[in-house]
């Protein structure tokens, strides 16, 4: 199987361990150590409130959200967050034209793009443009803190 047809498939990296730096507290059995910095990029409030819960529960530290494209550029740019979860579709300037000028400006930023079911040349396009991986909506958490795992890996 190719990279990338594992990109679309979502098996990409589900070799990786499940461990990452946050807050000392187990969560889905995990155990996350230091707290890392996070902007949450979606232009669904709900969205933006789960994907944030679940990080929050992990320890990790929310530090900002952006619900266009246009605002998540800008705010990584003020913020410098050790992670981005991007939506792809976005007012303004859609996750990937984001993805495009973040990485344009911070090359080693790190991105996990946040796409619906049925987006997978959308994904391939968003990973091209410099996004780490990505997750598929609806979220489970466990799939959520595998993704971001193997982002900042």
């Amino acid at each position: 199987m190719t990279h990338e047809s594992q990109l679309v498939t979502g098996q990409a990296g589900s070799n990786a361990p499940t461990a990452q730096r946050c807050r000392n507290r187990p969560v889905l059995g995990v155990e996350w150590n230091v707290s890392h910095t996070v902007l949450i990029c979606d232009d669904a409030i709900f969205m933006r409130t789960m994907v944030g819960d679940i990080l929050q529960q992990a320890g990790f530290e929310i530090v900002g959200e952006a619900e266009t494209g246009v605002q998540a550029v800008e705010k990584y740019r003020q913020l410098r967050p050790d992670l981005v979860t991007m939506d792809i579709v976005m007012p303004d300037m859609g996750g990937i034209d984001a993805v495009r000028e973040i990485t344009k400006f911070d090359p080693q930023a790190k991105v996990l793009m946040c796409s619906a079911m049925g987006q997978q040349a959308l994904v391939v396009e968003a990973i091209q443009a410099g996004a780490k991986d990505f997750v598929v909506k609806p979220f489970q958490p466990s799939r959520v803190l595998e993704a971001v795992q193997r982002v900042l890996g």
